[in-house]
């Protein structure tokens, strides 16, 4: 399997939302973000190099967005953060565009990982 460049590497930021619209308007406004929106619940923002997401699926919560990490191989990725010392707190699941599990580094920062395949 080719590698797209991207393994290991950071490639998404997502921030669990109450107000998509003033999410947006916040951040269109104060930084001239860009937006896709995929449904009600679900946009993408792009800021001229990184994208990340709006989603109201999950609870805000403190700490800051989820950030996600890219690996090309989820299961071996699931492996080596288990073998580190992370927590495994949501298996790898599938959603529109591929898998991703979510893990707790040993201080207890929640991060996830996704895969295309």
């Amino acid at each position: 399997m080719a590698s797209n460049g991207n393994d290991k590497r950071i490639d998404y930021v997502e921030f669990n939302v109450t107000d998509i619209a003033a999410s947006k308007a916040f951040y269109g406004s104060a930084f001239g973000w860009t937006f896709t929106d995929y449904g009600p619940e679900y946009c993408e923002f792009g800021d001229g190099r990184l994208t990340g997401g709006f989603t109201t699926l999950g609870p805000v919560r403190s700490g800051g967005p989820l950030v996600i990490i890219y690996a090309d191989q989820i299961e071996d990725a699931q492996r080596r953060v288990e073998a580190a010392g992370g927590k495994i707190v949501k298996p790898i699941f599938t959603f529109p565009g591929g898998r991703r599990f979510h893990f707790a580094d040993p201080d207890g920062y929640e991060l996830a990982v996704w895969s295309a395949q």
